[in-house]
């Protein structure tokens, strides 16, 4: 999640006590490639090539922005905010991912990390970042044994040994691919292993008095176990991972169909029917989750549309270029981009209530205010969308320069991945068939 470090620190603060759309049949731009359940879809959406970009000028852009948020200038300041990286040495095998602005170590950004130097070939990074994730932010014993603490500092110190379920299933997701990509080697580097151990601790916690990171009556992500586990996040419904899981983790195959069909019912749920912009946080019916002390018209960022919901855009299309495309992702798409052109493509801001109303000027100063993070994802939406326009929000994307600054982790991540879903070169590396 990215949040201004004062609204970072109220919500940290809390988080360790979030009208369906419907299934219209439409058109779907790209076909259904292979049949449901085959983990090896392909060929992936370019939306970017059906934008006017060649190959070239896109993997020209795909390296300059890794060199840049993975290579660039570390900052001369205390606080790192005047440099361009985000990935930081702690020791020759030992690397993480910063973000900048709170000055720690988070579970989202080090999975985030780790799967974009999966995708695109980096072995040297991938294992410095895991090593800093197993040894640094894996808890190996008691109730939470095989979850990640979901930040540290950045000496790896654990600051919170609650658990943000989003990181666990990118570090679970990047690793099995990286058993598909590379081979498994031993302990640490046993890649598909490490994963299903982590995989099956999701369900399972209950077994040694802990408490399961998926709720099984819902069958959806819970926000932060072992504590806030009565709501859940919609973007923390990755959809397009539960196939893989179930293929990485096949004693749990029926638990993770099962969160397959919820976390695609959720995204639907949660997302406003007029606006499609969904809440932070949901109910396990996908109504906006509130606090006691909150009203459906504050500022609050629970039930609001703001960074952690960002994401949940791209979950329904990054499922949608691995299996194909559905109707209710082309619904959905669809009403999102009616909603944002008629914000301004390019000058849309950042935080909305659902029924689209911009947040006040206070709680709407996101930098930039047309934020790069929601610019990527919004992009993403062309993959399942029929609306004649919809090569728009990708061009956007195209010039939006890569974030810099004291914002530039969450916008920079989000924006790096945005590059590799738009391109299809976010794909599917698991261990159990083929390759494409």
């Amino acid at each position: 999640m990215r949040k201004t470090t004062k609204l970072s620190t109220l919500i940290l603060a809390t988080a360790a006590l979030l009208s369906s759309v419907s299934a219209t049949a439409f058109a779907a731009p790209f076909p259904a490639h292979n049949p449901p359940g085959n983990l090896h879809a392909g060929p992936y959406p370019d939306a970017f090539a059906r934008a006017g970009y060649s190959k070239r000028q896109v993997d020209a852009k795909v390296n300059t922005t890794w060199q840049q948020l993975f290579h660039g200038s570390p900052g001369t300041d205390a606080n790192r905010y005047d440099g361009q990286t985000l990935y930081y040495q702690l020791a020759p095998d030992l690397a993480y991912v910063e973000d900048i602005g709170n000055q720690d170590v988070r579970t989202e950004g080090m999975g985030y990390a780790m799967m974009i130097a999966v995708q695109l070939g980096h072995k040297q990074e991938f294992d410095a970042l895991w090593n800093f994730a197993k040894t640094k932010m894996q808890i190996q014993s008691g109730p939470e044994q095989y979850y990640f603490a979901w930040h540290t500092d950045t000496t790896g110190k654990i600051i919170d040994t609650g658990v943000a379920p989003d990181g666990d299933q990118w570090m679970a997701a990047a690793l099995d691919f990286a058993s598909g990509r590379w081979g498994d080697g031993r302990g640490t580097y046993d890649y598909g292993q490490q994963a299903e151990q982590i995989l099956h601790a999701m369900w399972h916690e209950s077994d040694h008095g802990g408490v399961d990171m998926f709720d099984r009556q819902s069958s959806l992500p819970t926000f932060s176990p072992p504590f806030a586990v009565d709501y859940t996040d919609p973007s923390y419904s990755l959809t397009g991972f539960y196939k893989v899981f179930a293929a990485a983790d096949p004693s749990d195959r029926e638990l993770w169909d099962k969160a397959y069909t919820a976390g695609e019912n959720l995204l639907q749920k949660a997302a406003n029917p007029v606006t499609g912009l969904a809440p932070d946080y949901a109910h396990f019916d996908g109504t906006p989750y509130l606090r006691p002390t909150e009203t459906v018209t504050d500022n609050a960022y629970d039930h609001n549309f703001q960074e952690d919901a960002w994401r949940a855009i791209a979950n329904a299309n990054v499922d949608a270029s691995w299996y194909g495309v559905k109707p209710w992702e082309t619904q959905y798409s669809n009403t999102l981009e009616r909603f944002f052109q008629g914000q301004g493509v390019s000058t849309y801001v950042s935080r909305y209530h659902l029924d689209g109303t911009p947040l006040t000027a206070g709680q709407n100063t996101y930098e930039p205010a047309h934020a790069e993070g929601l610019v990527a994802m919004n992009s993403t939406s062309a993959i399942s969308a029929t609306n004649p326009d919809k090569n728009g929000f990708v061009r956007d994307f195209w010039n939006t320069p890569i974030p810099t600054g004291r914002a530039r982790y969450y916008d920079g991540m989000l924006y790096l991945l945005g590059l590799l879903y738009d391109s299809g070169q976010f794909r599917i590396w698991a261990p159990h068939g083929n390759h494409n």
